[in-house]
């Protein structure tokens, strides 16, 4: 059979995903599977038991990464794979991950129905914690694997209650044998929700993805002076939040001047504040507020960096009040390989799918599988736009076009 003419099985592809959303089912509709809890146990089982059934092995590495193995012509060959997680968000959806799992394992199984044995193997995988709504660092089980953290690190981080990544892995029953990075990996590819609206704003099926955006954080603190909001004229003022309300508005006017090549992938963003002493009659003394600047590169990130610091500086010499930036945190930007992109690019114009390039505004693990081998993304359309909500959902038909589109990418790449 002609590789063009392969399809997937939408309707045991939807089953699997709504089977796996049973564990951890919400009664709003969404999941609830928070990495290395039980129920994330149970979820993993189900997943391997499914990869079993189809004559895959299976491999577990000491942060508790999974892969699932279906043997190639020749197997001295490094695997094409693909994977994504199974943790969910506590108010999570059904698709956010799973699918990127699930649509591997459907690929594994259409290509048993028709029993076309490729040249290299076929590999699916689930990271641990990729969320990190429980443990941090998020992209846990990627990031070790990539050696972008240590083990020890991993092991040693914490949720709420103090319990240890190591000693929940161990009851759940998860610390595998083999040592994280130790896996060979030749392509790898990842299928994902958007996340976000511009697929389906443009009524597009297939996002070709082309990387995903760097991300500076900041914590940003104003410091003005308390007073009392009757006696005290606006012209002796200093207030800290009128101050601070400037620098928030040029954080979204930074992001709208720093476009890459007018196609608007510049992202600012101010989501937290703190208002000190936050009292309805008294001149706000403190403000510290987070801002989150994005952009398709690394030397645009830089260039927002640079217009921010010079708006809080003059901001600062206009109004007297000390204003202080503080990085936080720093991701640089992850271009994909450009034989992954142009075989998803293909395998959908083959199919007859819509598609556009877009950028991912989050991280996946497949940002850390990028640095260890050519690596490629798959957007489908969710509605609204939404995820990390009970309510996020996603049309069978692009479901299955986005996993057939994998089929073929990974199978370019595995003969």
């Amino acid at each position: 059979m002609n590789s063009q003419d392969l399809r997937i099985n939408g309707d045991r592809l939807w089953s699997s995903l709504m089977e796996l959303a049973q564990i951890g089912a919400t009664p709003k509709g969404g999941v609830c599977r928070l990495a290395l809890t039980e129920l994330d146990r149970q979820g993993r089982d189900l997943v391997l038991g499914w990869a079993r059934e189809a004559g895959m092995t299976v491999t577990v590495d000491k942060i508790g990464n999974a892969f699932m193995r279906r043997a190639g012509r020749n197997n001295a060959l490094p695997p094409v794979m693909t994977g994504s997680h199974i943790d969910t968000q506590p108010t999570g959806g059904k698709f956010d991950g799973n699918y990127g799992v699930l649509a591997g394992l459907e690929v594994v199984r259409t290509l048993n129905d028709h029993s076309i044995q490729t040249e290299a193997p076929i590999e699916v995988a689930f990271w641990t914690n990729e969320e990190g709504s429980r443990f941090v660092p998020v992209m846990m089980g990627s990031g070790v694997f990539a050696k972008a953290f240590t083990l020890e690190h991993a092991y040693a981080a914490t949720d709420t209650e103090g319990l240890t990544v190591r000693a929940e892995l161990e009851k759940i029953g998860y610390i595998g044998t083999e040592e994280p990075g130790a896996h060979a990996l030749g392509t790898y590819f990842e299928t994902h929700i958007e996340q976000g609206p511009v697929l389906e704003d443009h009524d597009i099926t297939i996002g070709v993805v082309t990387g995903v955006l760097g991300i500076k954080w900041y914590d940003c603190t104003v410091t003005g002076m308390e007073a009392h909001a009757g006696p005290t004229p606006m012209a002796l003022r200093k207030d800290a939040l009128q101050v601070a309300a400037q620098l928030m508005q040029e954080v979204v006017a930074v992001a709208h001047r720093h476009p890459p090549d007018g196609k608007g992938n510049g992202r600012g963003t101010v989501g937290m504040v703190q208002v000190h002493p936050n009292s309805r009659n008294v001149i706000p003394g403190r403000v510290k507020f987070s801002i989150d600047l994005r952009n398709s590169s690394d030397e645009l990130v830089e260039a927002m960096d640079a217009d921010i610091k010079a708006c809080a500086a003059r901001i600062s010499a206009a109004s007297g009040l000390p204003i202080q930036i503080e990085l936080v945190s720093h991701y640089p930007a992850q271009p994909f390989h450009a034989d992954c992109i142009n075989a998803v690019a293909k395998a959908a114009s083959d199919l007859g799918y819509s598609s556009m390039p877009v950028v991912s505004g989050a991280g996946h693990d497949a940002v850390y599988m990028a640095r260890l081998a050519p690596t490629g993304m798959i957007f489908i359309p969710c509605k609204d736009g939404i995820s990390h909500n009970e309510i996020e959902d996603a049309k069978p038909a692009h479901l299955e076009a986005g996993c057939n589109v994998l089929l073929l990418a990974m199978l370019t790449r595995a003969s």
